[in-house]
């Protein structure tokens, strides 16, 4: 992101312009006629309504802000210090996040009142719930105003930056104040840079462009920097600082030799007071703010620009001069250049040179790559120091000396793994013996089996060593078996097989078809056949005969249930109950029963006979629907009136006991009638 990104920021209004535009937006989006006798829920939803429309007014205002306004971790370092240098980081993120915090407030508010207005019992108290809300999200929004206008301020001076982009070609001239350095870029650039002949006329950046083998080039101008700490800088030096900190470019260091720097000799000499020449004193300033400023131009091709030599010369200075000079020249990686901006000699071969110096950077760059820039920081090469005078040469193992060097075409060499791979059969063939190397106290165990463990037990342990006898002496016995004709109807054997497991699959289908047939809530239920209801005693008891059993335990059983059976008929008879609705068709219970002869009766046999005797047997003696009155009709008539009495109700539908009746609690000309003459700026 560069300086032209930040341009595009919206103005931020004031806090009272903020309340105006939320709040007319309110009055003009929503739903404005409301009347008493509307119903409860369409008042509330109304009322509902401008609440919620005003919290998303407020919510898209400040997101708005907070996202137009860069967070300062999130962009280029030289931004993030720029915008530190101009406007305070910590106040700057201050107001963004009292903005952020506002926005939460704004929220919580509106939800806390939304849940109030959902049981607001009138129209009277769902609009007091409404204004109470929107007046505490004005009051809230109201203390913004510090942040707000702060931040109009930054965004007026982030308008007026140059627009830095600090990724492209720079060329950065810097330098003490005063020498030069705004005369070469409005000779070089069309920017149109102030200069006079005083200190400190560029008081921030200025970015200037020119063109060079087709390519785009900024040069940025800094302010001039004066030498002292860091700390003791000023706003001004400050954005040169920066600039020479994180702008990837190539440094024009200028340097006045003359005597119009504009320090007088007394301010000099309070500076240095071991000096007296007023060209010694700034030249050696000069000279102590390149070395100051140094550790800044790391990285980046440098140019000592000589200035002003249609005044003075590099030639022209004292040897002690000279040497100050010189010592800047001999420094790694600058190089000097003389020039005159007042009679242009140099001025282009600074720039050609320049421009050049920075793009065989770039490619150098490039070609060795920029991950050492991110770990040199955490290297550390240790030099190890002796802890005593003696002297230890180095010790190399006579076997090591005297170690013959692997040749591929010796016979004698030492037999490599590949080499013992190809004499066994090659990759895919080759199984290597993991064993050979193992170390044991007796070298004779390495090709020991292993015993196989399984629940704490050796395999080994279970295994038959004579199956092997085992099995030939059962092969031999089949054959003889097989001689002697022991296996002649072996066909028909293996026929009755067939059959069977043929008839056997037959009866699973079957299973299968029925099982599916079934209902899914009655497979789990014991069925009998349908004509096992069916049978009388007599044929009972004559199966039973022929099947060689007695049956006279059945016959006893029999004749005690029908004696059982005949006292029901007579009782239910009594009690005018129908025997036909009570048995069914159950008239012949002896008959279920088991061929052992113990009870088996089938409790669910022939409809709902039994139930219909559990049910008439607790049915209550006297009709409850008929207790205090004196006949049904009278019971009837009840009921009429009892509807009739519901019908008002039921018009009303789901609505509750509170919002049958809307009293007026509030005088009639506040609900209806025009505006009168005066305000209009009720909401």
């Amino acid at each position: 992101m560069s300086t032209s990104g930040l341009k595009a920021i919206a103005p931020v209004p004031t806090a009272a312009d903020f309340l105006d535009i939320v709040l007319s937006k309110t009055q003009r989006k929503t739903p404005t006629v409301i009347h008493k006798n509307f119903k409860i829920s369409r008042i509330r939803n109304f009322y509902m309504r401008k609440v919620k429309f005003t919290q998303d007014s407020f919510d898209e205002k400040l997101g708005a802000i907070l996202t137009e306004f860069p967070m300062l971790d999130d962009v280029h370092p030289f931004l993030s210090s720029l915008m530190n240098v101009l406007y305070d980081k910590n106040h700057y993120k201050l107001a963004l996040g009292q903005l952020r915090t506002c926005r939460h407030l704004i929220d919580h508010v509106a939800k806390d009142y939304v849940r109030l207005l959902k049981f607001g019992d009138s129209l009277y108290r769902c609009k007091q719930l409404k204004k109470a809300a929107l007046g505490r999200m004005a009051t809230i929004m109201r203390r913004q105003k510090d942040p707000l206008a702060y931040l109009e301020q930054v965004r007026q001076h982030i308008s007026r930056l140059p627009a830095i982009d600090p990724n492209t070609r720079t060329l950065l001239i810097c330098g003490y104040p005063n020498v030069g350095k705004s005369s070469f870029i409005n000779k070089v650039t069309r920017a149109d840079v102030d200069v006079q002949p005083y200190a400190f006329t560029t008081k921030s950046l200025f970015v200037g462009h020119l063109d060079y083998k087709y390519l785009r080039w900024q040069v940025i101008d800094t302010p001039g920097i004066l030498d002292h700490p860091l700390e003791d800088m000023n706003t001004i030096e400050m954005q040169s600082i920066t600039a020479l900190a994180h702008l990837k470019s190539c440094v024009l260091y200028f340097m006045d030799l003359s005597e119009q720097c504009g320090y007088t000799v007394e301010a000099q000499a309070r500076v240095l007071p071991f000096l007296s020449e007023r060209i010694t004193i700034t030249l050696r300033l000069q000279c102590k703010l390149f070395h100051s400023i140094k550790p800044l131009f790391g990285g980046k091709p440098t140019l000592l620009v000589i200035n002003k030599i249609d005044v003075t010369r590099l030639e022209d200075l004292t040897p002690d001069n000279r040497d100050l000079v010189q010592e800047i020249i001999d420094t790694e990686d600058v190089q000097c250049v003389q020039v005159s901006c007042h009679s242009e000699e140099g001025v282009m071969d600074l720039k050609n040179k320049a421009c050049d110096a920075l793009l065989a950077h770039r490619v150098d760059t490039k070609l060795k790559g920029n991950k050492i820039n991110s770990i040199i920081n955490r290297i550390h090469v240790a030099q190890p120091k002796a802890r005593d005078d003696l002297v230890r040469a180095p010790h190399i193992p006579e076997a090591v000396k005297g170690k013959k060097k692997y040749d591929k075409n010796d016979p004698e060499r030492k037999k490599l793994q590949r080499d013992i791979e190809l004499e066994e059969g090659g990759a895919g063939v080759f199984n290597i013996n993991m064993k050979q190397d193992y170390l044991l106290a007796n070298p004779e165990w390495k090709m020991d089996t292993i015993p196989e463990i399984m629940d704490g037990k050796n395999v080994a342990d279970f295994i038959d060593p004579d199956i092997a006898e085992k099995l030939e002496a059962l092969e031999r016995e089949e054959e003889r078996l097989q001689a002697e004709g022991f296996y002649e109807n072996d066909e028909i054997i293996s026929d009755s097989d067939d059959e069977r497991e043929a008839a056997e699959a037959q009866s699973a289908l079957t299973h299968k078809i029925t099982s599916q047939s079934i209902k899914k809530s009655k497979r789990n239920q014991s069925r009998l056949p349908r004509t096992a209801g069916l049978r009388t005693l007599t044929e009972l008891t004559t199966e039973m005969t022929a099947a060689g059993l007695d049956p006279s335990r059945i016959q006893e059983r029999a004749t005690l249930l029908a004696k059982v059976q005949g006292a029901k008929r007579k009782r239910a008879a009594e009690m005018d109950v129908d025997m036909d609705d009570v048995e069914g068709e159950g008239e012949d219970d002896g008959d279920w029963m088991d061929v052992d002869g113990e009870d088996a009766p089938n409790k669910r046999a022939k409809g709902n006979a039994g139930r219909a005797v559990a049910v008439n047997s607790r049915a209550p003696r006297t009709n409850r629907q008929l207790a205090g009155m004196r006949d049904e009709g009278q019971a009837a008539k009840a009921v009429k009136l009892r509807n009739l009495g519901q019908r008002p109700r039921n018009m009303l539908a789901k609505a509750g006991e509170s919002d049958r009746a809307i009293r007026v609690k509030m005088p009639k000309h506040l609900f209806a009638g025009k505006r009168k003459g005066g305000k209009t700026d009720r909401r």
